[in-house]
């Protein structure tokens, strides 16, 4: 008897799961661009940005994963101040900010539309946590232009952060520029 329940428990379990993963909605590339070489001194190479290949193709995205109260992601390095590897000004409010302020920026998806513009989040990573304003967008969907200081879109799980964030989580700065990370709305 005991046998059974343990196989019927299995069972539901298993049928929950492939039943959960396929009303789970997917994010699917929405496109495809074709990088441009930028002009000599044109793209910002501070804090391991990569600059656009010309002829290299890159993938878009107009979504992110689902957001839950424990949403995985790739944590980033990036400047907002003038001059920085961000470009130009903040989208949520067209100001520059200081590395030394728990800034971030978040892949088109999650942006949605400045919805979570200078709303905060919760990023736990390395073992730590910190509570991030949100104050641009990581575009998903556009890039290779100077708009995007000549750097390819971001792919759909960014959350692009100051060096005050990384700082909150401990990580050693000669590892700064990509962690796996969960966030969450605060």
């Amino acid at each position: 008897m005991k046998k059974q329940i343990c196989s019927i428990v299995v069972l539901f379990s298993f049928l929950f799961l492939v039943t959960l993963s396929l009303a789970a909605p997917t994010c699917k590339p929405s496109g495809k661009i074709r990088g441009k070489t930028p002009p000599k001194g044109q793209c910002n190479r501070q804090n391991h940005s990569e600059c656009c290949k010309g002829g290299k193709s890159y993938t878009t995205f107009k979504c992110s994963p689902p957001v839950s109260g424990h949403t995985k992601a790739f944590l980033t390095l990036n400047s907002f101040e003038k001059n920085g590897d961000g470009g130009g000004p903040s989208e949520c409010d067209n100001k520059f900010h200081s590395d030394d302020e728990p800034v971030v920026a978040l892949s088109t998806g999650w942006f949605n539309k400045k919805s979570r513009c200078l709303k905060y989040i919760n990023i736990l990573g390395n073992g730590k946590s910190v509570k991030a304003k949100v104050v641009d967008e990581c575009d998903s969907t556009k890039g290779c232009d100077k708009d995007h200081d000549f750097q390819p879109p971001c792919d759909n799980d960014i959350v692009d952060g100051s060096k005050a964030v990384w700082k909150a989580l401990g990580v050693p700065e000669n590892k700064w520029g990509g962690l796996d990370i969960y966030w969450s709305d605060a």
